[in-house]
C-alpha cells in the first residue's frame, strides 16, 4: 500500500480535515460522529476515517450509518503514525484535527482551534485541555522525555508529589491546569496541526507503529522554531486506551499497570524515540535505568509467601524480561520491529 504523504502545495477546499485512526473501535465512533455531523456539515468540514483492519465491524458501521464520512479501508493494521499518514493523503484542507475515536470534543470546541491556528502562521501545533469520564484531568500539555523525567516516573514521586515543579515536570502536573502555555509536546488524541507543515516533515515517522509518535512529530516542529501550544478551554473528553485494550491478549503482550498501554509496544517506541534524537547510550542508559529498577523490585518480593508480594515479584521479573525484549527486538532503539506490532 502506498503510504507517501500528498506533494506540498496541493490545493485545499476547505479550512478543516478532521482525521479519525480507528482499531476495533465499533463501540465509540458511532456517537463521535453523531456529535460532528452538523458542526462538519455546517463549516464544510471534511471527516476522514482510517480504519486500520477492524475486526469488529467499526468500517462496516461507519459506511452505513456515515456516508457523508470519507472512509478509507486498510487491509492491514498500520498503527497510529501511518495511519494519520493514509488519512492525510485523502486531506483536501489547510488544517489537519488528530481526533481519537474515544475523544468527544463539540464542533464549536474545534472552529475555536481552527480560527487561532490559522490566524497565526507561528503555531506549529497546539492541543486542549483531555479530561477523563470522571472529569479529572489527563496529561495534556507534556515535557519531552528525559532520564531524569523517567527516573522520577519509574520512582514514584512524581506520582506521589504532582504538585513539586520537580517531580512533576515530566505531565506538568504542578501547572494550573486552567492556564494556557507553549510546551514540549501536546497528545495527538486532539491536536491541530497545519497540513502544508504536515507534508513538508514527511508527516508522522512510520517507525513508530503506537506511542511516541506524537514527540517525535513536536520536537521535529519546535526543531523548526515553530510553538507547541496548549489550550486549555478547549476541553475534551478523553476515555483512552480503548484500542489498545482491544488487541488480542493470546499474542502474549502484556498491559501496563494502567490497564491501558501495551507494555512491549511502548519499551519499543521508547528506545526508537531516546535512539533517533539522543544517540545509542541514552536509548541504553534508559533501557538499564528501568531494567535495574525492576530488578531490585523483583529481589525485594522474591522470598515472600504472601500472595500479593509474590505477584509483584512475578511483575517485576516479567517487565525486566520485555525490556530485554525490546532492546533485541529494535537492535538497540535501531530498528523498528515488523508492522502490524
Amino acid at each position: 500500500m502506498n503510504n507517501k504523504l500528498p506533494e506540498a502545495g496541493m490545493p485545499a477546499s476547505c479550512e478543516v480535515a478532521i482525521l479519525i485512526v480507528t482499531y476495533n473501535s465499533a463501540g465509540e465512533i458511532g456517537a463521535q460522529l453523531d456529535e460532528l455531523q452538523d458542526g462538519a456539515r455546517q463549516h464544510g468540514w471534511q471527516v476522514i476515517v482510517l480504519d486500520n483492519a477492524s475486526h469488529d465491524g467499526t468500517a462496516d458501521r461507519v459506511a452505513e450509518l456515515h456516508p457523508w464520512v470519507t472512509l478509507v479501508r486498510s487491509e492491514v493494521n498500520l498503527g497510529f503514525a501511518a495511519g494519520n499518514n493514509l488519512a492525510a493523503r485523502h486531506a483536501r484542507a489547510d488544517l489537519l484535527v488528530l481526533l481519537n475515536p474515544d475523544a468527544r470534543v463539540s464542533p464549536s470546541t474545534i472552529a475555536r482551534g481552527a480560527a487561532r491556528m490559522l490566524a497565526d502562521p507561528g503555531i506549529g501545533i497546539a492541543g486542549g485541555r483531555l479530561l477523563g469520564s470522571d472529569g479529572r484531568d489527563q496529561p495534556s500539555g507534556r515535557l519531552f522525555p528525559s532520564m531524569l523525567n523517567d527516573a522520577l516516573a519509574l520512582s514514584g514521586l512524581a506520582a506521589r508529589f504532582p504538585r513539586s515543579r520537580l517531580f512533576g515536570r515530566a505531565d506538568r502536573t504542578w501547572a494550573d491546569p486552567s492556564l494556557a502555555a507553549a510546551v514540549d509536546w501536546v497528545p495527538g488524541a486532539f491536536a491541530f496541526i497545519r497540513h502544508d507543515l504536515f507534508v513538508q516533515l514527511g508527516g508522522f515517522d512510520v517507525r513508530f507503529f503506537l506511542y511516541y509518535e506524537e514527540v517525535d512529530l513536536c520536537r521535529r516542529i519546535r526543531a523548526l522554531g515553530l510553538d507547541v501550544l496548549y489550550w486549555p478551554d478547549l476541553e475534551v473528553q478523553h476515555i483512552g486506551g480503548v484500542s489498545a485494550r482491544s488487541v488480542n491478549r493470546a499474542s502474549g503482550e502484556t498491559f501496563s499497570d494502567s490497564g491501558s498501554q501495551l507494555t512491549l509496544w511502548r519499551m519499543r517506541s521508547g528506545l526508537l524515540y531516546y535512539r533517533k534524537h539522543h544517540g545509542w547510550l541514552a536509548a541504553w542508559a534508559v533501557n538499564r535505568m528501568e531494567a535495574a529498577w525492576h530488578a531490585l523490585r523483583a529481589v525485594r518480593h522474591r522470598r515472600s509467601t504472601s500472595v500479593e508480594r509474590a505477584a509483584k515479584h512475578q511483575h517485576a521479573s516479567h517487565h525486566v524480561a520485555t525490556l530485554h525484549r525490546a532492546w533485541r527486538e529494535t537492535m538497540g532503539g535501531r530498528v523498528s520491529p515488523p508492522t502490524p506490532w
